[in-house]
């Protein structure tokens, strides 16, 4: 399961040593995270980022040379470790149906586990459509096209076996992942419209079983589909 980033940390003592690298970079990447999500990039402060993972700004900038770069780690950290949770799906050997719901579950479990990240998307794609991302180029190429093309080859693996409808993959991959990001991002918002907690840990599972169920509905074809698929 990875790391839950839905609440601020909870990192104990002071980490401003060199001799703890790994706790200290775990720290500030956290802390950055928030605080990326929150302000922005052009919002944020180092010396709140600081002060939240428990560190001096002099070991802060040891680790990052500046916000820019600690931005691109905190990016870098969110898709790298979306990537490696649906890879770890992807490349199974589970048949398609198994497979494209399998992916969708662990995309959403990975969302619910990491509540911030949406933001920091969001905010990311919104530089990116102004023209002042310099990651995005990188982050494409690295994490979410190598994604789109597994889960695009899955789809067409099913579409030729007779278990899937013939969709295009362009916009169902973009369907699932809207139906999962778009639920955290507008929790707030949709609080006042329904009148209950969205975020909550029974609300998120029946989200969760939403989201597979209409993906079974909009994209499965009878199994008999499937036999004939088979034989041709």
């Amino acid at each position: 399961m990875p790391r839950i980033l839905h609440r601020r940390n909870t990192w104990q003592g002071r980490m401003g040593s060199r001799g703890q690298p790994e706790e200290s970079r775990a720290a500030i990447l956290q802390a950055a995270a928030y605080e990326f999500a929150e302000h922005g990039i052009a919002g944020a402060r180092t010396d709140t980022i600081a002060r939240e993972a428990r560190v001096n700004k002099a070991l802060l900038y040891y680790y990052f040379k500046d916000k820019e770069t600690l931005y691109g780690a905190v990016l870098d950290e969110a898709f790298a470790g979306l990537k490696d949770t649906v890879f770890r799906v992807l490349n199974s050997e589970l048949p398609p149906r198994e497979k494209i719901l399998a992916y969708a579950g662990a995309y959403f479990d990975f969302i619910a586990s990491n509540q911030i990240y949406p933001r920091l998307m969001q905010r990311e794609m919104m530089r990116a459509r102004e023209g002042q991302s310099s990651h995005v180029d990188k982050i494409i190429k690295n994490y979410i096209q190598p994604i789109f093309l597994r889960v695009s080859e899955v789809l067409r693996e099913g579409i030729a076996q007779g278990h899937f409808r013939a969709v295009n993959p362009a916009h169902l991959v973009q369907s699932i992942v809207a139906m999962i990001v778009f639920y955290f991002s507008s929790a707030p918002m949709m609080q006042k419209i329904v009148g209950f907690n969205p975020l909550t840990a029974e609300r998120i599972a029946e989200r969760r079983a939403s989201v597979l169920d209409f993906i079974s509905a909009a994209l499965f074809l009878p199994k008999s589909h499937a036999s004939q698929g088979a034989r041709t």
